[in-house]
């Protein structure tokens, strides 16, 4: 009985130099709201949807501490589709799927991964690319979010507000947006304070086609007491075409609640065939309950300027798309919360 004990007694000190050592975490975001589209040309659709303000997901990741200034860790977020069937997407971890090296020169992160030229996008939009007012219901050469197969470095923080990353992707033989083919892209920005500034670039080699697609953009915001301005401008270069898109939006604190507007506007150049050019108006408020927890609503308009039918929601939350030079309005009233 003694040896028994002893041995318990042994094996709790390590468990407890163990756990001392290493940590996981679960984590995630719940987000769901009523919602309604109507698009010229069809009936109003009324759903219940999800991802109102925030992607709602599930999330694992750890750290061990290796010693001499080294970290491992991992990051597996899923996304969750729970207004249905209460499943994942279609990748069980396709919002990231990663394992990090830490050292005092930086991270070194491999796997499934935003992309660097994406992320001016989504934090210089007050929106957050989010619901029927995210700035992507305006893109129209659109060159992805995540890449599949990546090698990613971070430059390590605390370098007076400097950061920046380099991403290389292989295509793996791949055929859509995750693995389209070979991505190489990076992002440098300076932040301090109120203020924050970032630019990227990217670029494509399509594994089926051998044509390259080039992203440059540029993002910042501001803070100005309660008041927050932010936006982005995005060029994108393909073969016989360029688009050319920007965002402008703010936040406006009020006591537990905040109000969000913002425009983007987008034009697809193209050397053959005309011209089409779409703009958006938003807005959203937003009262937080707590830390954790939210409602809000949301009403967007998007206009088709020329012969396009792009809208503001998709797949079951619509009748059908817009007809072509037609309008798409959104409203949504939801709840978030994170855990």
């Amino acid at each position: 009985m003694k040896k028994s004990l002893l041995a318990l007694a042994v094996l709790g000190a390590f468990a407890g130099a163990a756990s001392a050592q290493s940590s996981v975490t679960l984590y995630g975001t719940l987000d769901m709201s009523g919602k309604y589209v109507k698009n010229d040309g069809s009936a109003r659709r009324f759903s219940l949807a999800t991802n109102g303000i925030n992607s709602s997901q599930l999330g694992f990741k750890g750290i061990e501490d290796l010693g001499g200034g080294l970290k491992a860790g991992f990051d597996l977020i899923a996304d969750l589709a729970p207004i249905d069937a209460g499943n994942v997407g279609g990748k069980f971890f396709g919002r990231r799927s990663v394992v990090s090296l830490y050292s005092p020169a930086g991270e070194l992160r491999l796997g499934r991964d935003y992309r660097p030229d994406f992320y001016n996008q989504t934090v210089f939009d007050a929106f957050g690319t989010n619901g029927v007012g995210s700035t992507l219901n305006v893109r129209q050469a659109y060159a992805g979010t995540r890449s599949d197969n990546s090698v990613q470095y971070f430059l390590p923080p605390g370098i007076g507000g400097l950061y920046a990353s380099a991403m290389v992707a292989a295509s793996e033989g791949g055929t859509n947006l995750d693995r389209g083919g070979r991505v190489l892209s990076g992002r440098i920005g300076f932040a301090a304070g109120p203020f924050n500034v970032a630019a990227a670039a990217g670029e494509t080699r399509f594994a089926t086609s051998g044509l390259r697609q080039k992203t440059y953009n540029v993002g910042g915001s501001y803070g100005f007491g309660i008041f927050k301005l932010m936006g982005y401008y995005d060029r994108e270069n393909l073969d016989t075409s360029h688009e050319d898109m920007w965002s402008i939006s703010g936040i406006i604190g009020m006591g537990q609640g905040e109000i969000r507007i913002g425009y983007d506007r987008s034009k697809l150049n193209r050397d053959v065939g005309g011209d089409t050019t779409l703009d958006q108006i938003k807005a959203t408020y937003q009262y937080n309950l707590s830390k954790r927890t939210a409602m809000y609503t949301t009403i967007s308009r998007l206009d088709n300027k020329d012969a396009t039918s792009f809208g503001v929601a998709g797949g079951s939350s619509i009748t059908a798309a817009p007809k072509a030079g037609g309008s798409s309005k959104g409203f949504e009233l939801g709840i978030r919360h994170f855990f």
